[in-house]
């Protein structure tokens, strides 16, 4: 990067880091590091809610992911607008009467106090896990930039995100994330111009998206029903409302963003916009990934994109087969520049018996490609077995940092780390809300000083910025960082929002059920995902719908045996 860019990147972060300590200026309680005292207009809310869900994953991954599938993973968020008028009816104002810190202190007051740990538990070990991968994010750029090793790019972003939060608390996460989705949104529009603006002259944005699409790359809705498929219309409703009601509804990362409002309706009217905005944005996340894809048809991608794989395998014993690889990729890319320029030309006439023709000689010039790039890859593990073979996440920052002015490179990456430290900082804070709620004042020291708690969190979120930091430093073997992220979800909301449901809907089903009932569930969706039996999203549909299933029939088994026991009804 020049001068440029590495001075608008490191004012960006520590304007930042500077505006939400000096806003928050340290909470000197435990209801205003946690929850800000509870004094945040709609619009924090809002950019706080989008800022929590919207990571470095968003940015880095889903450009990359409409490069190599299309932009079928939007349909993913078609469940969350119904998710947030759920919530705004049920979740919302039952948490704000309750004038909870956790979303977890509901379920002892409903039920009992291990159902209110076993759910406690499970949001742990997933926000704990999930937030290692959202800090290994913005560690690729890092990386990329100086040529190093993850290793240290984790260990330095992961030390940033958890001294500010540590600070200032959840002013301090709601303060910056409003200033950085502020920012992303800028960032994210000029990014698409400046995609459109590199495109040679004869070829516009609509062209653009025609070209990818003969390629299959413009395949945003798909009505087919089939339970394999991860990204349908079907899965996105049913399978996607369900884990965006459990993600937004039961994750105290996200439950802890809107418990801040003001009020009732400032949490209400912030869920509602971020319900409006969300697919939008994702859609132009993607629609810039599918931008990109059209561009390196007419100007040269690397064979493989991530720099610090590929110059290891260039210095090593290996090179002169890479080079040998290298020339038959050159010569693929020219012969599919060929094809590329006849599409250009049946576009323009309109002829649809040669569009047919030129998409097939397309896909298979995009096939030949795929083949050219396995054999680098497979080059990489033959001189490194522990080589990071997947170059997804580092499509749209290759991009950047080659082809975009100086300047523009410098906040399109100060974006990506913004993004990374706005869902961390939420993450951390929520990993120490619950901890220190749920864990420590329930089961470990229930009579402490409202300042012996605040410290308490503070030391919550330092060890689990360090459980993040270390889950960051296995994060590369693990594929797409956006939808690994989502799998893993998917393994464990559905279970916690069935939880949920039963306490709001079913009001004659007791603890000892529904802690059963969660457990077996639990087991069996872990089965189910691992024998991939079904589409991941599909295992939040089933996860909680067995939860409901399960504590019905266990509660009418206990009563006719005499151990139902007594049922709260708060």
């Amino acid at each position: 990067m020049s001068v440029i860019d590495w001075a608008v990147l490191i004012l960006t972060l520590v304007v930042i880091v500077v505006y939400g300590i000096y806003k928050s200026r340290g909470a000197q309680n435990i209801q205003g590091y946690l929850l800000g005292n509870q004094s945040l207009p709609w619009y924090h809310v809002c950019l706080s809610v989008m800022a929590t869900q919207a990571s470095a994953i968003t940015f880095l991954s889903a450009p990359g992911l409409a490069y190599s599938s299309g932009m079928s993973f939007v349909q993913f968020y078609f469940g969350v607008p119904l998710a947030m008028i759920v919530l705004c009816i049920t979740f919302v104002p039952i948490f704000h009467r309750l004038k909870v810190y956790t979303a977890y202190e509901y379920l002892e007051q409903r039920f009992d106090l291990k159902t209110r740990a076993l759910t406690a538990f499970l949001f742990l070990v997933q926000r704990g896990l999930s937030t290692g991968i959202t800090i290994y994010a913005p560690s690729i750029i890092l990386s990329t930039i100086l040529n190093i090793n993850t290793t240290y790019t984790t260990l330095f972003i992961g030390s940033l995100v958890v001294f500010y939060t540590v600070y200032g608390g959840t002013k301090a996460v709601s303060y910056t994330q409003m200033l950085q989705m502020s920012i992303i949104f800028c960032g994210l529009f000029a990014a698409g111009i400046m995609v459109v603006h590199l495109l040679p002259a004869d070829i516009g944005f609509v062209k653009a998206i025609n070209i990818a699409g003969k390629m299959g790359r413009a395949n945003a809705i798909d009505f087919t029903f089939d339970p394999n498929n991860q990204y349908t219309v079907w899965t996105g409703l049913l399978g996607g409302f369900f884990l965006q009601l459990s993600y937004f509804g039961t994750d105290q990362s996200q439950v802890g963003r809107y418990l801040s409002g003001a009020s009732v309706s400032q949490s209400r009217l912030g869920l509602l916009m971020n319900g409006l905005v969300k697919i939008p944005m994702q859609f132009l996340i993607l629609l810039i990934g599918v931008l990109v894809f059209t561009f390196y048809q007419y100007n040269k991608p690397p064979i493989f994109f991530n720099s610090f794989e590929l110059n290891k395998l260039e210095n090593s014993k290996y090179n002169p087969e890479l080079n040998k690889i290298k020339a038959d990729y050159d010569v693929a890319f020219k012969e599919k520049q060929v094809e590329v320029n006849k599409m250009n030309v049946a576009l323009d006439k309109d002829d649809k018996s040669l569009i047919d023709r030129q998409r097939k000689a397309l896909q298979q010039a995009d096939e030949k490609d795929k083949s050219i790039r396995k054999q680098a890859t497979d080059l990489m593990v033959k001189n490194d077995e522990h080589a990071n073979t997947k170059d997804n996440n580092y499509i749209f920052l290759s991009f950047v940092t080659q082809y975009l002015p100086q300047g523009l490179i410098g906040l399109l990456i100060a974006i990506i780390f913004l993004a990374s430290m706005g869902s961390t900082a939420s993450a951390l804070n929520s990993l120490a809300s619950t901890t220190v709620i749920d864990i420590y004042k329930r089961l470990i020291k229930k009579d402490a000083s409202d300042h012996e708690y605040l410290q308490a969190s503070r030391l919550a979120t330092v060890f689990w910025g360090v459980i993040c930091i270390v889950m960051a430093l296995y994060a590369s073997k693990i594929g797409n960082l956006l939808e690994a992220v989502n799998i893993l979800g998917s393994y464990i909301y559905g279970t916690i929002l069935g939880v949920f449901l039963v306490a709001f809907y079913v009001r004659h089903v007791n603890g000892r059920a529904v802690f059963f009932a969660a457990l077996a569930t639990e087991l069996v969706i872990i089965i189910i995902g691992k024998l991939d039996l079904v589409a991941y999203l599909w295992l939040n549909v089933i996860g909680c719908l067995l939860v409901v299933l399960l504590s019905v029939i266990i509660q009418s088994m206990m009563k006719k045996t005499g151990i139902a026991g007594e049922k709260n009804n708060i």
